[in-house]
C-alpha cells in the first residue's frame, strides 16, 4: 500500500528540469518581459539589476506584472507567472518562443 502512495521515480527532475531551462533562456526572459514592463506600465520602473542573470529575469517578470496591474487592475489579481505564460501564450520556456 505505501508503495502506491510514492509519488513515481523521477518525481522530482522535471521540477529541476525546467528551472536549469529557465536559468538557460534568462536573458532573453529578461529582455521580453522588461520591454513589456516599459510599453505597458503607467509609470514604468525597470527592476534593479540582481545578482544573476535567473534573478534579473524573474525580477523582470514580476516588474512586468506589477506594471500591467498599473494598467489593467484586474491583471492584479493573477499571479506573476499566469501572467508570463499569458504574454508568452505558454510558450515561455517553449524553444519556438519568443
Amino acid at each position: 500500500m505505501s508503495r502506491q502512495l510514492r509519488p513515481p521515480t523521477g518525481y522530482v527532475r522535471p521540477q529541476r528540469g525546467w528551472l536549469r531551462h529557465f536559468a538557460g533562456r534568462a536573458e532573453l526572459v529578461r529582455t521580453r518581459f522588461t520591454v513589456l514592463l516599459v510599453d505597458v506600465g503607467v509609470d514604468p520602473v525597470p527592476p534593479a539589476p540582481a545578482a544573476t542573470a535567473f534573478g534579473d529575469a524573474v525580477a523582470a517578470v514580476f516588474g512586468a506584472q506589477v506594471a500591467a496591474a498599473s494598467h489593467w487592475p484586474e491583471v492584479g489579481k493573477v499571479s506573476p507567472w499566469r501572467l508570463a505564460s499569458a504574454a508568452s501564450r505558454g510558450l515561455l520556456l517553449a524553444p519556438s518562443w519568443p
